[in-house]
């Protein structure tokens, strides 16, 4: 195991609650000019977790489980940069009070962070009820191997994913690798710790060459030539691991959003391919995927 500095690491309590969804009313219009009008960002998902295809449901920008959120800015920015990935959720409240859950990640630009509780906890969610997150990870340093970045992911998770250092580079299992010519919406951004990158995913050939067809929900991911140490910019040799958050999209510049979790400027991440790279498979949230 890679030894770090989670002894020093500050776990602060951040809250939200159940974001409703919020649909515009307005047709949005594709690059192929439809125009549509599918669900979208916010609202507690009874049938959308982890582990599912970003493309299996009518929807754009369509978040897993519990998309949370504070309404107050202030606090609610807390609770986007101090949440990470693998942290325990507890339902506070309601009919569900008690049950406990796992943030799976951010979305940037609605400000939601996500966290995944079993069906039957989902059925019983209500909106109003109080989210409490052991926001543990921020500060999180690979002390073997600075030349790796770490940002918005737990601790427990990093165990789970068993990374493995091996002549001067970190071997992370990833579900798929994404060229970063696809990359769009969240480019440009100056911080990684919140928020998200979206995998534009129009071009029918690049999904096909680079097997993209079946991403799901919850995949690590390792983004080619990016890094995302200082924010989101394209750069020759860099890496960036991600989770994937969000689902797919039907706007132009869109598409499936990764969150960042690990990044190297210089190259130090090794991806090796592994299907079952994904949250909902390492931390065992369900039991229902092959």
């Amino acid at each position: 195991m890679l030894r770090t500095n989670e002894s020093r690491l500050v776990e602060v309590i951040v809250e939200g609650e159940p974001s409703p969804p919020r649909p515009r009313g307005m047709y949005n219009v594709t690059p192929r000019g439809e125009a549509i009008m599918v669900p979208g960002t916010g609202g507690i998902c009874t049938n959308v977790r982890v582990g599912d295809s970003v493309f299996g449901f009518e929807a754009d920008h369509l978040e897993p489980a519990v998309s949370v959120k504070h309404n107050d800015n202030d606090i609610n920015s807390g609770l986007n940069l101090l949440a990470c990935v693998g942290n325990e959720a507890t339902i506070l409240d309601g009919p569900a009070a008690g049950e406990t859950g796992v943030v799976t990640g951010k979305h940037g630009g609605i400000e939601h962070v996500f966290v995944d509780f079993p069906p039957k906890v989902l059925r019983k969610l209500r909106y109003g009820n109080k989210i409490q997150i052991l926001g543990k990870g921020m500060g999180l340093k690979l002390l073997d191997i600075p030349e790796v970045a770490v940002f918005n992911l737990a601790p427990s998770l990093l165990k789970k994913m068993k990374p493995v250092l091996k002549e001067g580079k970190l071997r992370v299992r990833v579900a798929k690798l994404v060229p970063a010519c696809i990359m769009g919406s969240g480019l440009g951004s100056n911080v990684s710790h919140r928020g998200d990158y979206d995998i534009q995913m129009f071009d029918q050939g690049m999904v096909e060459e680079w097997g993209l067809g079946d991403l799901r929900l919850g995949d690590l991911v390792a983004i080619q030539d990016t890094d995302h140490t200082y924010g989101r910019i394209y750069l020759r040799g860099a890496v960036t691991v991600g989770i994937v958050s969000h689902g797919a999209c039907l706007t132009a510049g869109h598409g499936p959003g990764v969150t960042t979790l690990l990044t190297s400027a210089t190259g130090a991440i090794e991806p090796v391919l592994d299907r079952g790279a994904n949250i909902a498979t390492l931390l065992g949230l369900r039991d229902d995927l092959g």
